[in-house]
């Protein structure tokens, strides 16, 4: 296995939609396997392929990814997930991202959703995920679709985020 280079705000790949899985091959398993690796080494519990520059519907995650005790870790691999309903509650959370480094922010989403995905032999599964597991999924389906977090911000404070993100990225380049 190996570690993906993670790309960070602004990069544009990031704004790019992920199409649809069609091939459930060797090539897709060791990618979802390198991306759970990377994920961990980067002490995220969520990653998806167009962060590390892959345009294709795919996603790992793992609530418990850092807990000290690793009997806990729970790796799942989602492929073309959809989610199908979500709850009418909604939580406030702060969130942050492997690929907007330093920077969190509060960011509302449904409390529980219900998700239709594929597994990486290419079989449908449908799942009700809730706190966490719920807002780590939303997350990650975003990134699928060229969202990061930092959209769902108020637009001013979007702006000045933005703003200032793209500064700290041409420091570091």
């Amino acid at each position: 296995m190996a570690l993906l280079k993670i790309h960070t705000f602004p990069d544009p790949i990031l704004k790019q939609v992920a199409k649809p899985v069609t091939t459930f091959d060797s090539n897709l398993q060791l990618l979802s396997e390198n991306m759970l690796e990377t994920m961990y080494e980067s002490k995220g519990v969520g990653l998806a392929a167009t962060q590390v520059a892959v345009l294709k519907r795919l996603l790992v995650m793992d609530v418990y990814s850092g807990d000290e005790d690793a009997t806990k870790l729970d790796p799942k691999v989602l492929i073309n997930p959809e989610i199908q309903e979500k709850s009418e509650g909604t939580v406030l959370t702060e969130e942050g991202c492997l690929s907007v480094v330093e920077f969190t922010a509060e960011v509302r989403r449904a409390q529980k959703v219900k998700v239709r995905y594929q597994d990486i032999d290419g079989i449908f599964h449908t799942e009700e995920l809730e706190d966490l597991a719920a807002i780590c999924l939303q997350h990650e389906i975003d990134h699928l679709n060229g969202i990061l977090f930092i959209d769902h911000l108020p637009v001013l404070r979007q702006k000045l985020v933005k703003k200032k993100l793209t500064k700290l990225a041409k420091k570091s380049a």
